[in-house]
């Protein structure tokens, strides 16, 4: 018996798929023959759907009809918020993927410091060294702290960024590297103007940070507004 009750399905398998063949195939009640306009999926449990020539799909019996395949629904994509970070001397950029509570005080816009473990180079220090000068007094001969001539400016803003470079405008205008043209200028580059006779740290955007003469402070004006000599990279 045991037997005889394992071949059943094959055996029931096997009479659906002939009754296909044969051209009708009866479902409860419903008798069809096989016609070449119409095929519908009659899904016969625990023995397989099969297509039946010259029916409608609306004449299947619920109980006989093809189970709906239902499509997995997709998790709701929630977008990821930004954050501010500033780059000192790059500038602030927004962060996918992080709160606002996420970024370090010293990370924030106007909060300085570094991003990442990356810190400002020699360079950028020098300009920011320059740039928290701006408005101090012109005063022939001095290199800081509290005033500057054009040259000493340039000397003290390197110095306490770490770099010891010449401390006269000529001998600013014959060390460091050679660049090009104001367009291959980065900040931090020395800008030498009138033949020699005048030294600034360039600051970027055709702006540099100079201090020109006795009753103008500090400030930061256009390249172009003055005779460019040459840049030199320390």
């Amino acid at each position: 018996m045991a037997k005889h009750r394992l071949e059943q399905p094959n055996r029931g398998s096997k009479v659906a798929k002939r009754a296909v063949v044969a051209g009708s195939i009866t479902v409860g009640s419903l008798a069809v023959a096989a016609g070449p306009a119409l095929a519908a999926p009659v899904h016969v449990p625990n023995i397989g759907t099969f297509e039946l020539p010259g029916v409608d799909s609306q004449q299947i019996p619920q109980q006989f009809q093809e189970p709906k395949q239902v499509a997995p629904q997709a998790a709701p994509v929630t977008k990821s918020p930004g954050a501010s970070v500033e780059i000192p001397n790059i500038g602030t950029f927004t962060v996918p993927g992080l709160n606002d509570d996420q970024i370090p005080q010293e990370f924030k816009p106007k909060g300085g410091g570094g991003f990442l473990g990356v810190q400002p180079t020699v360079a950028q220090k020098a300009v920011s060294n320059a740039e928290s000068k701006i408005g101090s007094p012109y005063s022939y001969g001095a290199a800081g702290p509290n005033a500057f001539d054009c040259s000493g400016l340039v000397y003290w803003s390197y110095k306490k960024a770490g770099k010891t470079i010449p401390r006269d405008s000529y001998g600013q205008l014959g060390g460091g590297t050679p660049v090009a043209s104001i367009a291959s200028a980065k900040p931090g580059d020395v800008l030498i103007f009138n033949g020699g006779g005048h030294a600034g740290i360039y600051a970027g955007n055709g702006k540099f940070v100079h201090s020109s003469t006795y009753g103008t402070p500090v400030q930061k004006d256009n390249v172009n507004n003055w005779d460019l000599t040459g840049i030199r990279r320390y």
